[in-house]
């Protein structure tokens, strides 16, 4: 393949943007080469400005269930856009998404938009606190929750332990009520409600987490937490932004028999545009502004097109489900079997992983249960791979750490011939 348009706009972009890029995984610096740029998605495929043509699975980090372009979802928006971008004032397109989300999740009374998954988990926990006046709050390792301040940690000299800044301009004295535990791991999250002074407002968890690679939560991890988060009065929040109608189609909470008190969703809710979600409790939900004193506000939050998009999206997915869910799991698994083998015929440890459209796999001797069992994995191995399947145009997510999506206008035969172009690649990393 031939990359030289996406080259050459590669290097004017670091002339006007930092790295040229809007956000850093995008660079390819775990993989290596340069970053195609994208002209057009078609279904399952995206098209760069070379012309080259990718099977994409990574569907714009996971939102897009039914594929680049649905006519659905276009259409909607166009309708929207028609009437106006937005207003910051109420529409009825609010209300009409609000009550096809909360009546898919029992556990759900309220929910409030906002703009993307970064804003939905920092209101979650801010929220949170102000519920319960409690300041510390208990995330894992590995997961990611979007780049608020109080959210980029990374371990300090423990196992178990109040987090440092991971990011420069990230002060001390915010994260310093941030503890991290394990996942997997009931133990450490215990220890760390054991360190906590004055007691923990929430623990916010990926019940499936997509952003140290695929690595799914044990149901008894999960039940365990649940237990004692309501133990300790401690609000338990679920970040779905990922797995959200897209683990099934009422996400997590459809796979396990655990519910939580908060969930906080991404742009899969918004058919693709800008936009994310938390919700939960009417006790807890009220306390939000201007019904209760916690502050948070957002110009565009429930913005007309968005809305709309994520109306005809869902409206979709729960008119067909009983047909779209299972096909895609049957895809994600023949993927994932696939890759399997093609490894095994190469003499390549490798471990797969799904759970409904979601998938991932590991260059790793071993099965991976959290993000130390993670870091284990062979990089270097899934750079040579990412860049030879590139070539051989299949688009995957550009770090081992991340997470795989199957989409609608996938089918059987697409799926072999990744299959057959993964088996060729293994032999030669």
């Amino acid at each position: 393949m031939n990359f030289t348009n996406s080259i050459n706009a590669y290097s004017e972009a670091k002339e006007y943007i930092p790295g040229g890029v809007d956000s850093p995984v995008r660079a390819f610096k775990s993989v290596g080469g340069t970053p195609i740029f994208i002209e057009k998605g078609e279904g399952a495929h995206l098209i760069d400005i070379d012309g080259n043509r990718y099977i994409d699975f990574v569907q714009s980090w996971g939102p897009l269930v039914l594929g680049h372009g649905d006519k659905n979802i276009e259409n909607a928006a166009i309708k929207a856009v028609k009437n106006g971008l937005s207003f910051g004032a109420p529409t009825l397109q609010e209300t009409t998404l609000a009550k096809k989300v909360n009546s898919l999740f029992p556990n759900i009374d309220k929910i409030r938009f906002v703009s993307s998954g970064t804003e939905a988990t920092m209101s979650a926990i801010r929220v949170a606190r102000g519920f319960t006046g409690r300041d510390d709050i208990i995330k894992f390792e590995g997961c990611y929750h979007g780049h608020s301040d109080s959210l980029l940690v990374k371990a300090g000299s423990g196992a178990t332990t109040f987090g440092n800044p991971s990011s420069p301009g990230v002060p001390e004295g915010i994260t310093k009520h941030t503890l991290l535990a394990n996942y997997n791991d009931i133990d450490s999250v215990k220890k760390c409600f054991e360190a906590s002074k004055d007691g923990v407002a929430c623990v916010i968890i990926e019940p499936i987490a997509g952003n140290m690679g695929f690595v799914p939560a044990k149901e008894e991890f999960l039940k365990e937490l649940r237990e004692l988060c309501t133990k300790n009065g401690t609000v338990l929040i679920f970040d779905e932004v990922m797995s959200g109608f897209r683990a099934s189609l009422r996400g997590a909470q459809g796979v396990y028999e655990v519910k939580p008190d908060l969930v906080t969703f991404g742009k899969v809710i918004g058919g693709g545009m800008p936009v994310g979600a938390f919700g939960g409790k009417e006790e807890i939900m009220n306390k939000l502004s201007p019904e209760g004193p916690v502050y948070q506000a957002g110009t565009l939050s429930g913005n007309p097109v968005a809305m709309s998009a994520g109306i005809a999206s869902l409206e979709y997915l729960v008119e067909n489900e009983k047909e779209i869910y299972p096909k895609l799991e049957a895809l994600a698994k023949r993927l994932c079997e696939g890759l399997e083998d093609a490894a095994k015929e190469a003499g390549i440890a490798l471990q797969t992983g799904y759970i409904g459209s979601m998938f991932g796999f590991f260059f790793n001797e071993y099965k991976v249960f959290n993000f130390e069992d993670a870091l284990k994995s062979n990089t270097d191995r899934f750079a040579k791979f990412h860049q030879k399947m590139l070539q051989k145009g299949v688009y995957l997510a550009c770090s081992q750490f991340e997470t795989g999506f199957i989409s609608t206008p996938m089918d059987e035969k697409m799926i072999d011939e990744v299959i057959e172009k993964a088996k060729e690649v293994m032999k030669e990393i």
